[in-house]
């Protein structure tokens, strides 16, 4: 039987990078990408979000070789982390 951390359809990959997060009212804010998956990414943000609220991403590169990842997503939960908030999300729609 396999462990539950390795239940999972697809492999995180630890990417503790810079994203760019714009809540459905329209306002613009930073975080920090701690992992990265085919359907979900956990994200370091300074403020709490409601379960359930969408949000759109952009996830920039560390090389000009690749565009962005934008994506719109899904806040399935939001616990205390520090100073802040880590949210896990679910990847609805990979966007241009």
């Amino acid at each position: 039987m396999r462990e539950y951390s390795e239940k999972r359809d697809f492999h995180r990959m630890q990417v503790n990078t810079d994203i760019e997060i714009t809540d459905s009212n329209g306002n613009t804010f930073a975080g920090v990408c701690r992992d990265l998956s085919a359907s979900g990414m956990q994200i370091l943000v300074a403020q709490r979000m409601a379960v359930g609220s969408e949000l759109r991403t952009t996830l920039h590169p560390t090389s000009d070789k690749f565009p962005p990842l934008e994506t719109l997503c899904e806040v399935l939960r939001c616990e205390p982390e520090g100073d802040g908030f880590l949210l896990g999300v679910n990847i609805a729609e990979v966007t241009d």
